[in-house]
């Protein structure tokens, strides 16, 4: 079982924590990850694009000129896909682009977008985000001090008003609730910060012996 750092949010150690196995060990499943997130990002799309088609377009209503005679191509309507102001042939229309996912599909994604930064060092784990006021400073002292860079996602046990202010200025850092834990985000990010009481209600097995 993995054992890993608690710290403060000055850097200190303040203890060990075991990790889940079932969650920070599982095998990496990079078919199954591609394929939830793909679903996350087409469900995010609003599809509302929409084209008119030349049954939409205003006006065409009478056939340009006569059928034979005139020396030109015979035409029905100037509305048609090949004319200035005509309809648009083939064009997007809205429609939904949900894909169906399975819940068991998305946990096993989960779990192994976790496992692969457990294992690559890039997990971190702090006691508490605590700051008396909003501080930019102080969260950004923050993660200098717990070894972080680059993306940085920080998942907190719910929502604090004044941590979330204090990082939302820091660009790469992205905060979620443990309850919004996703495989994409988790995947987006160079490093996953946890504190405590977040990382043992998604996979914590609580305080390492010594």
């Amino acid at each position: 079982m993995t054992e890993i750092d608690v710290r403060t949010q000055s850097g200190d150690v303040v203890g060990r924590v075991a990790l889940d196995p079932r969650v920070f060990e599982a095998q990496v499943n990079v078919p199954v990850m591609h394929q939830v997130v793909r679903a996350q990002l087409a469900a995010a799309r609003a599809g509302t694009h929409s084209v008119k088609t030349r049954g939409d377009v205003s006006g065409g209503g009478v056939k340009p000129w006569r059928q034979k005679g005139s020396g030109r191509a015979r035409q029905g309507s100037s509305r048609a896909p090949h004319w200035s102001g005509g309809g648009v042939a083939w064009g997007p229309h809205p429609r939904d682009h949900s894909l169906k996912t399975p819940k068991k599909m998305k946990a096993a994604a989960l779990r192994s977008a976790l496992s692969d930064r457990a294992r690559e060092g890039r997990l971190a784990v702090v006691e508490r985000f605590e700051f008396d006021r909003p501080s930019t400073k102080a969260a950004s002292g923050a993660l200098e001090a717990l070894g972080t860079g680059g993306w940085v996602l920080l998942v907190l046990e719910g929502r604090d008003e004044t941590v979330g202010k204090s990082f939302r200025n820091i660009g790469r850092t992205h905060i979620i609730t443990v309850d919004q834990l996703n495989t994409y985000d988790v995947l987006a990010s160079d490093w996953v910060v946890f504190t405590k009481a977040a990382l043992e209600r998604v996979g914590g097995a609580g305080e390492a012996k010594a």
